[in-house]
């Protein structure tokens, strides 16, 4: 069923938000993430945070969702082994491409500012002890 949903144009699979919709299930899972589309059928015992995010996103643009949680670099490596196609033209969401073209890390503010405060806290630290 996989190839009956993909057009290759050259040597790249294109695939429509309909074909990605129909692989919406833990025996059959596709997420589109940045416009690309990931067959990740075969992760979904792997995924550290739990099959249930996975199997609520399934079938979708799950771009927002990726992102919000703030994968590391392993993850998003880990991606590419699960690649099958871009999303076709007519399909690809602006939200999706703003955030890939961004270079948006998925880091959120909240550790941002979480980290800062740590680090101004324990300089504060060392200035108070320095001068005692």
């Amino acid at each position: 069923q996989m190839f009956h949903d993909l057009i290759f144009l050259g040597h790249q699979a294109v695939v429509s938000t309909q074909s990605t919709g129909e692989h919406n299930s833990p025996d059959d899972m596709w997420m589109a993430i940045h416009n690309k589309v990931y067959d990740i059928t075969k992760f979904i015992n792997e995924h550290p945070g739990g099959e249930e995010v996975l199997l609520e996103h399934a079938g979708t643009e799950a771009t927002y969702a990726f992102e919000d949680v703030g994968h590391s670099l392993d993850a998003r490596d880990l991606l590419s082994q699960y690649y099958i196609g871009d999303m076709h033209e007519d399909d690809r969401t602006q939200k999706a491409a703003k955030m890939a073209d961004s270079g948006e890390s998925g880091i959120s503010p909240g550790l941002v500012a979480g980290i800062l405060v740590a680090v101004a806290a324990g300089v504060g630290f060392l200035v108070m002890n320095k001068s005692g």
